[in-house]
């Protein structure tokens, strides 16, 4: 289920036949319909489409339906996102449940539906797209970057209880990415030393890493994951916070 920040590029690299589905998330039906109909065309294959918001609970049983007599092989949830920002004790607690639900209920609900089924079936893949967001506390996105470790640490368990059924499980870390949402945003990724990754590659990168899980940092991240693990976990919260001003708008 693509979505996100690279999910036009997901469509793209990944193929299947007529009995093959691959559910995707995009912003409104119609940028949905448009990504549908270049993948169908690129590739000669049926795409299967669901229009919904995944904050709204009875889209996840509109995506079972609409699955439920496809021959799903690879699961991809890339619908996280950060759709909430504000100091934790200054802000809403129901907007940042908002971010908890897309990022972490929404993703245990449909992932233990198609993991369920990918069991046993005893082959191909769960993918849950991640962040380095999820090593590091953000200021203003706390909650947003503490449900990208948890995630994380999700996946890892899922890798060790699906890999005995022949499942994959792949967590993908993710950094800066240029897509229209970032660019909404009006970020910096002009920035001196900033590697801002393409979705196309990004999603290429990932579709040749589903074998290799549980956790693989993808678009040249190594060295910040890295730098992100160090004991002194204020300087790192510190320099992290630094960046991310700078790369936020004036």
């Amino acid at each position: 289920m693509p979505g996100g920040r690279s999910r036009p590029a997901y469509g793209h690299r990944c193929e299947g036949d007529e009995e093959r589905g691959q559910p995707q998330r995009e912003r409104g039906p119609g940028p949905l319909r448009a990504t549908a109909d270049r993948v169908a065309r690129a590739h000669g294959v049926q795409v299967r489409t669901v229009a919904g918001d995944l904050l709204d609970p009875d889209v996840i049983q509109r995506i079972r339906g609409e699955s439920a007599d496809l021959d799903v092989g690879t699961f991809i949830y890339n619908a996280g996102a950060n759709a909430y920002g504000s100091e934790f004790v200054e802000g809403d607690l129901a907007a940042f449940q908002k971010v908890i639900d897309l990022n972490i209920t929404r993703q245990l609900e449909l992932t233990r539906h198609f993991g369920a089924r990918l069991k046993k079936r005893g082959k191909d893949a769960v993918v849950l797209i991640g962040s380095l967001s999820g090593y590091v506390g953000h200021e203003g996105i706390s909650i947003y970057a503490a449900a990208k470790a948890f995630e994380r640490i999700f996946a890892e368990g899922l890798w060790v209880e699906l890999r005995p059924h022949g499942v994959h499980v792949l967590h993908p870390v993710l950094g800066v990415t240029r897509t229209p949402a970032m660019e909404r945003l009006g970020l910096r990724m002009d920035l001196p030393g900033l590697d801002v990754a393409d979705p196309g590659n990004v999603a290429e990168e990932i579709l040749t890493l589903l074998g290799n899980g549980p956790v693989q940092v993808v678009g040249g991240n190594e060295e910040r994951v890295r730098g992100s693990c160090g004991p002194d976990r204020a300087r790192l919260v510190t320099e992290v916070a630094e960046g991310m001003r700078a790369m936020s708008p004036p």
